[in-house]
């Protein structure tokens, strides 16, 4: 999508009159939400309180969480509930957009359109809108980062085999690392019972550093990754700047809280009326640099100050 686009995109949904205008005070909405694993809404529920729709009062949330395996079965459970719009998370988007063609869905990270799901970016034309977070453009980006702050170690990759970009990540990776004159090792885990393992066989290949690429599972046991990537003195680069505040030595993405206050907005205007098919697909405008100076003290190296000196955010 050209800047432009995105400019005008993001213009018209702050330009939109607040989602209750003209809603009956009586009618309780209802949201199905799909998440491949258990994360924090409050943000989102906050959004969505501050826009009108509040839980409990007017708003009904049925969230339900699933193993890949399990989230087909989850959709069609969700949309058997007749809901008023669906969200749906990483790779649920597939699960839920395969189960209806009727339900608005608001998808939060996978682009629709390369799935198959929307026409384009400023015109989706079916049931499917939402907000993309770039994840295999910035596996890239990241491993830049990481390469820049450890200067002369070997590279790694931990990816997850059930995440949706996985061969765009691992394209984008290859093509960052060739640029920088690399190859990185692939590994992939699914789980916390695979973690150990598979930092174990990076650190016995030679790797110093790890791209924690970018998944909701992945996100969800950052603590226990980091702490393990610690122990193996392994320096690591993950998806989200918050993830540097759970050891990471470097997070960098999108800015999560501002991505989740847009796609209350996309819900919002979903439920007053707005049809998914009208409303543009949004892309992350800002991103953070976090760096996390403690986990590079317990792996006794410095960070090059120009790369600090470029840092959102420093954790002393």
């Amino acid at each position: 999508m050209r800047r432009r686009e995105i400019i005008a995109a993001g213009a018209a949904v702050l330009l939109c009159p607040r989602a209750t205008e003209g809603q009956p005070a009586a009618r309780v909405y209802r949201l199905a939400v799909l998440s491949p694993s258990l994360t924090s809404y409050d943000t989102l529920r906050g959004e969505l309180a501050k826009l009108g729709f509040v839980e409990g009062r007017n708003l009904a949330i049925d969230a339900r969480v699933g193993a890949p395996a399990d989230l087909p079965r989850l959709a069609r459970e969700l949309i058997a509930e007749k809901p008023d719009a669906a969200m749906a998370v990483s790779a649920a988007v597939a699960a839920m957009a395969e189960s209806t063609r009727t339900v608005p869905i608001i998808a939060f990270g996978p682009d629709p359109i390369a799935q198959g799901f929307a026409q384009s970016l400023a015109r989706p034309g079916g049931n499917v809108t939402g907000v993309v977070i770039l994840a295999s453009e910035l596996d890239g980006k990241r491993l830049q980062l990481l390469q820049e702050a450890t200067p002369g170690r070997r590279m790694g990759v931990l990816l997850h085999p059930a995440t949706q970009s996985l061969r765009d990540s691992r394209r984008e990776i290859v093509a960052a690392a060739a640029a920088a004159g690399t190859e990185p090792i692939f590994v992939e885990a699914t789980g916390a019972e695979d973690y150990a393992a598979a930092l174990r066989a990076l650190k016995a290949a030679g790797v110093g550093s790890l791209v924690i690429a970018a998944n909701p599972w992945f996100y969800r046991d950052r603590e226990l990754i980091a702490r393990l990537a610690r122990e193996a003195r392994l320096a690591t680069a993950c998806e989200w700047g918050e993830m540097a505040a759970s050891g990471c030595l470097i997070g960098y993405g999108p800015r999560r809280a501002e991505l989740y206050q847009r796609l209350a907005h996309l819900i919002a205007r979903v439920l007053a009326g707005t049809p998914a098919s009208e409303l543009p697909i949004e892309q992350p405008a800002n991103f953070e640099l976090v760096i996390n100076l403690k986990t590079a003290r317990a792996l006794n190296f410095t960070i090059p100050p120009t790369l600090l000196a470029r840092a959102d955010e420093v954790i002393e």
